[in-house]
Order: structure tokens, then sequence, then C-alpha cells
């Protein structure tokens, strides 16, 4: 038996390779989130950036309330509600360069949304039409993600592969609370630090898990807090300050694409609405505790500021609400009307070349229609 192997005997110092290859202080996150509306530091903001912040929150609040109420109408399936985050969805957005990706999860349709993307394809998934609903390669989105937290993974892969092409791109992938409690977190967070991955991670923390609270999920002092223990930084943030937000992300994009590597962003927001149209949320919070966060409401930051920076008048407040007013209406159309489908695309764009068992399936299915058909043309 060796001296280390001894019980209660001495261990010495591991070796150099065992020990943390940077200093853990400077990774660590503020004790308190970011804050910019409000503060001295917001006259230094950009007059344009909080314009068009302004006029993408107005558009965005119409947006998921027009979208909540057509699954009222049964013509979305079901609809996760972001009002409350659109700030961390809009900031999201405009962080990105043309050639950076965007990896959503099912939450984020706003997101989406706001890069460019139509908002009816955006929808399209979320109706139970069709796979993705868009070509994630034409608007540089990923598929939204339905799955706790896979899209992680999945940003990561891409950030890395485009590093070893020598790509300028950068992955921002968005996560709620309940998806750190998911091994994929765990795992796309350790490879994008080891690989030094171009990769930004932002976690929208709206303080449930459908029903499961922030605190019975980890006791963490935060969740930028793990950053530190795969080592890259943490940045926790006011996720309805939209320009503190904005300021946040960007610098985490500028030091993924500088080479510096991944950074953990939580976004401290909370969830208005229900889960979705199938939750109640009255089973697990307080009207009183809701009522408290409207009155931290996005817009209404961001309005406040503006206003005091004689930045915003009554006009453009005017011209906001028209323009994501002629949004809603559009979407209003667009999704009332019934949409054509083939039930062979359910078999087109899962592979780039069909499996044995698909190619079985659609033939199983082609027949099982044709039958029908020939059913109905005898019937007439």
């Amino acid at each position: 038996m060796t001296v280390l192997e001894q019980p209660g005997s001495y261990h010495p110092a591991p070796p150099p390779s065992w020990r943390p290859r940077t200093d853990p202080a400077p990774l660590l996150p503020d004790a308190e989130p970011y804050r910019l509306l409000g503060t001295p530091a917001a006259r230094n903001a950009d007059p344009a950036l909080l314009k068009r912040l302004y006029a993408e929150l107005v558009r965005g609040r119409r947006y998921n309330t027009q979208a909540t109420a057509l699954t009222r109408q049964g013509r979305l399936a079901v609809y996760p509600s972001s009002t409350g985050q659109e700030a961390c969805q809009v900031a999201a957005a405009l962080v990105l360069r043309e050639q950076d990706w965007l990896f959503p999860s099912y939450r984020d349709t706003l997101a989406a949304a706001a890069r460019g993307l139509d908002p009816v394809q955006a929808l399209t998934l979320l109706r139970g039409d069709w796979h993705t609903g868009y070509d994630p390669h034409e608007h540089r989105v990923a598929p939204l993600c339905t799955p706790l937290a896979t899209q992680l993974p999945h940003a990561v892969g891409l950030a890395h592969a485009a590093r070893l092409k020598g790509d300028d791109v950068v992955a921002l992938a968005l996560v709620g609370d309940g998806g750190t409690s998911e091994g994929d977190f765990h795992e796309a967070l350790n490879f994008a630090a080891v690989w030094q991955a171009p990769v930004v991670f932002l976690v929208q923390n709206n303080g449930f898990a459908i029903s499961v609270p922030l605190a019975k999920q980890t006791a963490a002092p935060s969740i930028a807090h793990k950053a530190v223990g795969y080592g890259m930084p943490g940045r926790l943030v006011d996720g309805n300050d939209a320009a503190a937000v904005h300021e946040v992300l960007s610098e985490a994009m500028r030091r993924a694409r500088s080479g510096g590597g991944p950074t953990l962003v939580e976004a401290v927001t909370y969830r208005i609405e229900a889960h979705t149209n199938a939750d109640d949320a009255t089973r697990y919070r307080t009207d009183s505790e809701v009522e408290e966060w409207r009155e931290h409401d996005p817009i209404a930051l961001l309005e406040r500021e503006m206003r005091a920076q004689d930045l915003l008048d009554d006009a453009l407040v005017q011209t906001a609400r028209d323009s994501a007013e002629r949004l809603a209406a559009d979407l209003r159309t667009r999704m009332n009307e019934d949409p054509v489908l083939d039930p062979m695309d359910l078999f087109a764009h899962v592979y780039a070349e069909q499996t044995a068992q698909l190619r079985e399936q659609a033939e199983q299915l082609h027949a099982e229609l044709a039958a029908t058909v020939e059913e109905e043309e005898g019937e007439q």
C-alpha cells in the first residue's frame, strides 16, 4: 500500500495539470443584476438603439397578445407566451449580425420574429402543421426547440465548427431556468468552455420551470454563478431592462467573436402569462406576485427613460402602436386561412437521404391515402 492509499495519510497538492487554469474571481457575476435604465449611465445609451428597442418591444407585446388570442380561437395548438420577457427576446435578436445563428427554445418565437423570420412561419410549429415551419439556413435561426435544452449542444457544435472553418460566426443560445436543470445544459457549457467555442448562453430566468420555482431547482447563488465551474464568465442582468440586456449580450458577443470563448448570461425576468394556454398558473403563484412584476414591465421601464431624455413623445408612441396593430392584423388574416397540407410532407426534410424505415412508412401511408381516395370516389 502506498502512502496515498493509507487511511488518514497526508495527501500532497495535486500536480499542476489538475489545478485551475485561471483565477476564478473575474469569472464570477456581480452580486446584483446589472441595470442601465434609470441610472446616470443611461444618458450615454445610443438614442437610435433605444428607439429601436422600444418599437420592437411594443410590437413584441402585441405579437404575444395576438398569438395568445389565436390559441383561444383554436388557430394554434399551444402558445408559450413571452409576455414580460420581451426585453430578453428583442435584445437577443438585435445583437446578432447577419452571419450569426440564433438557437431558440419553444418560448422564443418573438426572438425569431424580431430576427426577421416571418411571424406566421415562427408559429407554424405551434400550429401543428409542418416540421419547423421555416428554413433554418435561410434565416440562421435553428428550429424552435420543444425538448428542454437540447438546442444548447447544437449551438456549441455549430459554433465550434465555424471556428474550425475560420468563419466569423457566433451562436446565441436561449434557454429558460428550467432548462438549466437538464444534462444538456451541463454538457453544452462544458464543451463550449473546453473548446473555447464562440457561443453565448442566455438564460431567461422567469422564476418557474412550469410550476417548479427556481429555489427547488438549484441552491446556487444564481444561475450565472454556475459559469465559474465551467471556466467561463457569468453575467447577471435585469432581464426587463432592454438596454442593459442588449449591452451585456453585445459585450459577450464581442468576446466570443474575438476568440475569448463563451459567456453565460442570466437575465432575471418574469413570465406574466401562464406557462402555456394549458397551464393554470394560479396553482403555484399568487396574483399579488404577478402584479408586483407588472410594475417592472420592460416597456414601461424603457418608456420612462426615453421620456426623461426627451427621446419619446406621444406621436412616436402612437407610431409604434400602429406598427404593432398592422403586425397583429396581418397575423390574424393569415392564421385564419386554412392551410393546404400534404400528409406525405411528414417524411420530407427529416434526413438528407431517407432511411429504409422511413421509406417503408411513407409507402404505407401513401397506400392508405390512395385507398381512402378510391373509397370516396366509389361512394360518389
